[in-house]
């Protein structure tokens, strides 16, 4: 199903026919064109022809299941942000999804405008780093450790400048759950015991990339 619209396409992945139509019509009425799958192998064979604004993406479908499409996904490294949603959602499989590229989590049910408000949140702060806004900071690489992911580059910076998970999340088009599920991860990675601990080795060992 496919609809024309003036502020760009958003795919929607549910095996559930009412959820496709619920949130279908929400995007509609918001201005976006929308095209939905039913499973993840007709999601796939159109990412080969493109990206859209965004993906909403079901943990579970027919076939491959949503995280096994979303990792395959991020493998390809693929430039859409993908939000995950699901009805059994829990934190367990919340981290995974955003370790995995998942930009952040939606759990059902859901409130229509929330999702059209965190999903515009999201374009706008892709938009703005994509386009060399102001916020864009420098990066950072620190020798002998994992490097961080784009997300976690974005989310170091924030905590860099002092900001709360919640201005965080506001500023990246995130929840601050997902924020503490990243600032958790690139602590792990860097080796940091507590917010001051990483800002230590932020300024003393973090070379800009």
């Amino acid at each position: 199903m496919s609809t024309e619209g003036h502020s760009g396409e958003i795919f929607i992945v549910d095996d559930d026919p009412a959820v496709r139509n619920v949130l279908s019509a929400v995007f509609v009425r918001a201005g976006y064109a929308v095209t939905c799958f039913a499973d993840g192998a007709a999601l796939v064979a159109a990412t080969r022809l493109g990206a859209p604004l965004c993906i909403i993406l079901d943990v579970h479908i027919p076939g491959k299941s949503g995280l096994d499409i979303l990792k395959q996904l991020n493998e390809q490294d693929y430039p859409a942000p993908i939000f995950m949603i699901s009805g059994q959602g829990d934190i367990a499989m919340a981290v995974d999804a955003i370790k995995h590229g998942a930009l952040d989590f939606i759990e059902k049910p859901f409130r229509g405008s929330d999702v059209i408000a965190r999903v515009e949140a999201a374009i706008e702060a892709r938009g703005q780093r994509h386009g060399g806004d102001a916020s864009e900071l420098a990066r950072f690489y620190f020798p002998g450790r994992e490097p961080l992911s784009r997300r976690e580059q974005d989310v170091l910076a924030q905590i860099i400048n002092g900001a709360s998970n919640k201005e965080a999340g506001r500023r990246l088009g995130i929840s601050p759950r997902t924020i503490e599920v990243h600032r958790a991860h690139v602590m792990q990675k860097i080796g940091a015991r507590n917010t001051v601990d990483l800002i230590r080795i932020v300024l003393s060992e973090g070379r800009p990339h």
